[in-house]
C-alpha cells in the first residue's frame, strides 16, 4: 500500500492512497464488522440471551402466520395447555389465534412469559 502523507504544521494531516488500496481497507472494515457482528450473537446465543430459530419457524413467521399460533407450537404446547398457564379459556386463545379477537395487553404479557418471547413477538405486524 502506497499512502502519500500531506503534512501541515509539522503533524501528518492527510493521506492520499491509490483507489484499489481505499476499495481494499473498506471491503476489510466490513468483514471487520461481520465477524464482530458473529461473534457478538454467538456469544448471545450461548449466554441464553438469544435463540436460534428453526428454519420452519422463521418462515412461518415470515409468511405472515399467527405469531402466537406459530410460537405455542414451537414452544410444544397445546392450547389447553396454554390457556391453563395464562388462565384464560381455550375458545379464547383459539379465536385469539384465529384474529377473530384481540388480547388485551395483560393476557399478552402472560402469554409471552410463558413462551419465553417479547410481547411484540406476538403482534401480527
Amino acid at each position: 500500500m502506497s499512502v502519500q502523507l500531506i503534512i501541515q504544521n509539522g503533524e501528518p494531516e492527510w493521506a492520499v492512497l491509490p483507489y484499489s488500496d481505499y476499495l481494499q481497507l473498506i471491503e476489510q472494515a466490513e468483514m471487520l464488522e461481520d465477524i464482530q457482528d458473529f461473534d457478538s450473537i454467538h456469544y448471545a446465543v450461548e449466554n441464553g440471551k438469544e435463540e436460534l430459530l428453526p428454519a420452519h419457524v422463521a418462515f412461518a413467521l415470515a409468511e405472515d402466520k399467527n405469531p402466537l399460533k406459530v410460537w405455542r407450537e414451537y414452544r410444544g404446547f397445546t392450547q389447553q395447555e396454554l390457556s391453563d398457564m395464562a388462565k384464560i379459556s381455550v375458545p379464547f386463545l383459539s379465536q385469539i389465534e384465529n384474529g377473530k379477537r384481540t388480547a388485551s395487553v395483560g393476557v399478552l404479557v402472560t402469554i409471552a412469559s410463558i413462551l419465553r418471547v417479547d410481547v411484540d413477538d406476538l403482534i401480527i405486524k
